[in-house]
């Protein structure tokens, strides 16, 4: 028999252990032998999987191909671009040498000092400088743009305090890199693809998001302009969870990317860069998971229903398959994935606990009393809500449900985010929110100095100027100098 599931640290005891606890015991992932990177597990391997499998649809939609560049980059490549490499820099990992040997006192292997690397080989922490050494054969003339090339990899950056999904050293992610014939048109991208992310992110992951613009100090190493989607956690901290990056020409001259333009003049072109990673998975999670576990939006759910039989000896189990079976041939039919767990080594109690750990979104339970009733019990995982239907028609009940639910977990994350964003005007005031968690919108002088004196004293960031938001001017709540528009504070991860 399995062992019973132990009981889960509850959210408002201590939000971090619950979630470190969740990660491990809904089996998604665990800590590795390499110190800072993770295991994913099968299961939540699936959730990324469709994650990777409706990005990239949407992405192909949008004109983009995918291919696959080297993991190694010349190290020299990472010096061609400064304000690159000096964001980088203290989390490359770095490759000296291609061969080891066998020590002489028998004691294991060592590393060969004959085998020296002529140039040490980083290993990727982003692929700007491999990427844009390749167009440079790529691209000759107008004709050859755009280029719309992502890749699905994995990237290494040395992370000390790592936290699974959320930040380890290594991790998984899709990185776009695109070269464009004028400004106007790798700006209009890198906001085009922004746009795909806040899609995805709230139509897929039930996960609300603000679209901005990062501040100078917070963009990404090399842009020109960084936009991102700020999601809010149930503990009120904010997470990125994605950015679209405006490079101008920046990566264009440092590789000497030219073309011949409509003019019959040589220019450099225009680049855009943007990303999501497997921190995605920590948003799903702590965005909406509970005290007893996972809640999955439908729309990611790897098992979006598991059947659970109630049975005492085959020959019962045998007539409750018999009535299940079409039932999960329809529903597959309308494309619902569906579990029918009849295994005989698990008691129905534990099934439950565990179905409901992992959050998947409806559970069906039939026994012998309901074959003679003709009916089925539902239980839905958002609200835990426990019905009994007419097995007639219960897939179309099910799929309603199903929809219903995805709706239903979106509005409850966007009722909380509402509930827990303030607008202040005065540096005090601001300091008491942000105690309580959440968003906190307020005036901004626009200067580094008074955004680091913030950051300095409160540990909030600003973690985007709002592309909706309230543009009415104002006084900076700091320093009462004059203010564009009212931007998002928060502390985050």
């Amino acid at each position: 028999m399995a062992k019973e599931l132990k009981d889960l640290t509850k959210r408002s005891v201590n939000y971090s252990q619950w979630y470190n606890e969740l990660v491990v015991k809904a089996d998604l992932a665990e800590q590795s032998a390499v110190r800072g990177c993770m295991v994913i597990k099968p299961y939540g391997y699936a959730i990324w999987e469709k994650m990777q499998r409706q990005l990239d649809d949407m992405f192909k939609e949008t004109g983009h191909v995918n291919a696959y560049f080297p993991l190694l980059i010349p190290k020299s490549f990472l010096s061609r671009e400064a304000d690159h490499v000096e964001g980088f820099a203290k989390e490359c990992a770095v490759v000296t040498h291609y061969r080891l040997k066998n020590a002489e006192d028998g004691s294991g292997v060592v590393v060969d000092p004959e085998a020296k690397l002529e140039e040490e080989l980083i290993i990727r922490p982003t692929s700007e400088t491999i990427i844009w050494n390749t167009y440079k054969n790529w691209i000759q003339s107008y004709r050859d743009l755009p280029i719309l090339c992502n890749q699905w990899a994995n990237v290494f950056r040395w992370e000390m305090r790592t936290r699974l999904f959320l930040r380890t050293a290594e991790f998984l992610w899709q990185e776009c890199h695109t070269a464009h014939e004028t400004r106007e048109e790798a700006e209009e991208e890198t906001v085009k693809m922004l746009n795909v992310y806040s899609e995805f992110a709230e139509k897929y992951m039930a996960v609300p998001v603000v679209k901005g613009v990062k501040t100078a100090s917070e963009r990404f190493a090399g842009a020109l302009d960084t936009y991102t989607i700020e999601a809010m956690m149930q503990d009120g901290k904010a997470l990125q969870s994605g950015t679209s990056h405006f490079l101008g020409q920046n990566f264009a001259k440092a590789f000497d990317v030219k073309f011949v333009n409509r003019e019959n003049q040589l220019e450099y072109v225009w680049a855009t860069s943007w990303g999501v990673s497997t921190r995605l998975m920590g948003a799903l999670i702590m965005t909406h998971s509970d005290d007893n576990g996972l809640v999955l939006p439908p729309a990611l759910a790897p098992i979006q229903v598991v059947i659970v039989p109630i049975f005492k000896g085959e020959e019962q189990l045998a007539k409750i398959d018999e009535r299940v079976n079409p039932i999960i041939n329809k529903l597959k039919g309308m494309g619902v994935s569906v579990k029918y767990d009849n295994a005989d080594n698990k008691r129905p109690g534990f099934k439950f606990a565990d179905y409901e750990l992992k959050g998947v979104p409806v559970r069906l339970v039939l026994g012998a009393r309901d074959l003679e009733n003709g009916t089925i019990e539902v239980m839905r995982r958002d609200t835990l809500e426990k019905t009994t239907h007419s097995i007639e028609g219960i897939e179309e009940y099910v799929k309603d449900l199903l929809d219903e639910m995805q709706q239903n977990i979106f509005k409850k994350a966007f009722d909380f985010r509402t509930a827990h964003t303030f607008e202040v005007d005065t540096y005090e005031e601001f300091k008491e929110k942000l105690d309580k968690g959440g968003f906190v919108l307020a005036h901004w002088d626009g200067t580094p100095e008074t955004e680091a004196q913030i950051k300095e004293e409160t540990k909030a960031t600003i973690r985007c100027i709002p592309l909706d938001g309230d543009k009415t001017p104002g006084k900076c709540m700091v320093t009462g100098k004059p203010s564009k528009c009212r931007v998002v504070f928060a502390r985050s991860y």
